[in-house]
């Protein structure tokens, strides 16, 4: 068994993987943690933690040194990109995360799509890459239809530009002529509702989790800008209310498609697909746990991640998954004008026992010698956990009222049933039926 664990990053979603990686009970090994900050719920739960530019491979892999870390966990997108699994490996740390290149599916969008046509991947939309952007704007020019306008590289969840949702085609045209980026990705819109279904990865071997509805946008009523995730909700079962079983395994089928073209790939990949009225299309590939989705998916399942994470670090088979038959809501906390303009330096009012609260997860805040505050990104996720959706609803809202809001921004809407409602009511009209009347229990 593995005595010494290293855990890269410092958001909500790595508080849950080091949560879960320290409540198995009577065979946790040591936890050390490494993050460009200081997550107080981390800091709390590890043995050991340092500050410092978690992309330099150098730093990283002079730190596991330092520990003894055997195993070695990262969480975010931008060490993956920077081949820090790469160099941890080269030192004979075992890392729980796809290599610089199996990593492409996420960081390189335009290798992305490319990949899926090449390999017949089911679900891929009508695509064009452009490093040109006169050429770029003259394809919106002769589309036919409205597209979706993303960077090829990393944004955080906040590059994309959908014309005939959130912008017009002048204006896509616009972010293209002026923004940083140097190559883009045009596909077709897809329409639809969106869904996440994220699978644990080694040796060909596939292990899913319920689906998750992520809300990218920042205001109630998915009104706003998009952000890197106000929240999500899950299902006692492993579909969501708008889907029909056949649909989750119409995903289940395309993540491992993938994964048959990806045959050295080990982690997490996760699928963030769009229910069309022609199907389950991919909207995009992840190469780690979601954030806020990891929040929803790891507090009910059953199976010790460790189990799965000595199972790759063997060889073995992976253990299939169980998960508890209940409902998650997970809520962000982000400082107000958040994500256009925030406001960071509010003292947050957390205490010793919130910091033990295991509905409660920590992303980026600023920990000083008297107190926890804000920084320009999202502060704490919220995650209640019933036997519906409904009920878990109430409980995430309960946990805001016990933590505090004051001088942040929430969304109040997200797993509540109108908001539920739209969703069935939406794909009901999109194949031409009538919506079911969701459960308000």
């Amino acid at each position: 068994m593995t005595d010494t664990v290293l855990l890269v990053g410092g958001g909500g979603r790595e508080h849950a993987i080091a949560r879960a990686i320290v409540d198995e009970a009577g065979s946790a090994p040591a936890l050390y943690a490494c993050a460009d900050n200081r997550n107080p719920g981390i800091d709390r739960l590890a043995d050991g933690y340092d500050t410092f530019d978690t992309t330099d491979p150098a730093e990283v892999t002079t730190y596991a040194a330092e520990v003894g870390a055997e195993v070695a966990v990262v969480g975010p997108e931008a060490p993956l990109e920077a081949g820090i699994v790469d160099a941890l490996e080269d030192e004979g740390v075992f890392a729980f995360g796809p290599r610089a290149d199996d990593a492409r599916i996420e960081t390189d969008k335009a290798f992305q799509r490319s990949f899926m046509a090449e390999h017949g991947i089911p679900g891929c939309p009508d695509f064009a890459t452009f490093d040109d952007p006169e050429a770029a704007c003259a394809y919106i020019d002769d589309y036919d239809g409205d597209l979706a306008v993303k960077p090829t590289g990393l944004t955080g969840g906040k590059g994309v530009r959908v014309i005939g949702d959130q912008v017009t085609a002048e204006e896509a045209k616009d972010f293209i002529q002026e923004s940083a980026y140097d190559s883009f990705v045009l596909e077709e819109r897809l329409v639809g509702e969106e869904f996440t279904i994220q699978a644990f990865v080694a040796d060909g071997d596939v292990r899913v989790t319920p689906a998750v509805q992520d809300h990218k946008r920042a205001y109630e009523g998915d009104e706003g800008p998009n952000t890197g995730g106000m929240g999500s909700y899950s299902a006692p079962q492993l579909e969501l209310p708008f889907m029909e079983e056949q649909e989750y395994h119409d995903a289940v089928a395309i993540i491992q498609a993938t994964i048959e073209a990806l045959p050295e790939y080990r982690g997490i990949l996760y699928g963030q697909f769009m229910l069309t009225a022609e199907g389950v299309k991919v909207v995009e590939y992840n190469a780690r746990f979601g954030d806020p989705e990891a929040m929803n998916t790891l507090p009910v399942m059953n199976t010790p991640l460790m189990d799965v994470i000595e199972a790759a670090k063997d060889g073995d088979r992976l253990p299939q998954l169980s998960f508890s038959p209940r409902a998650t809501v997970c809520k962000y906390a982000v400082p107000k004008g958040y994500p256009a303009s925030p406001t960071a330096g509010t003292k947050l009012p957390v205490d010793d026992a919130a910091l033990d609260d295991d509905s409660l997860f920590f992303a980026s805040v600023d920990k000083r010698d008297d107190g926890i505050y804000t920084t320009t990104s999202r502060s704490f996720a919220v995650v209640g956990v019933a036997d519906s959706i409904a009920a878990a609803e109430r409980e995430a809202e309960q946990a805001l009222e016990a933590v505090g809001t004051e001088g942040l921004d929430v969304r109040h809407d997200i797993g509540t049933a109108d908001l539920i409602e739209t969703r069935i009511e939406h794909m009901a009209s999109l194949r031409g039926e009538s919506a079911a009347e969701p459960d308000r229990s």
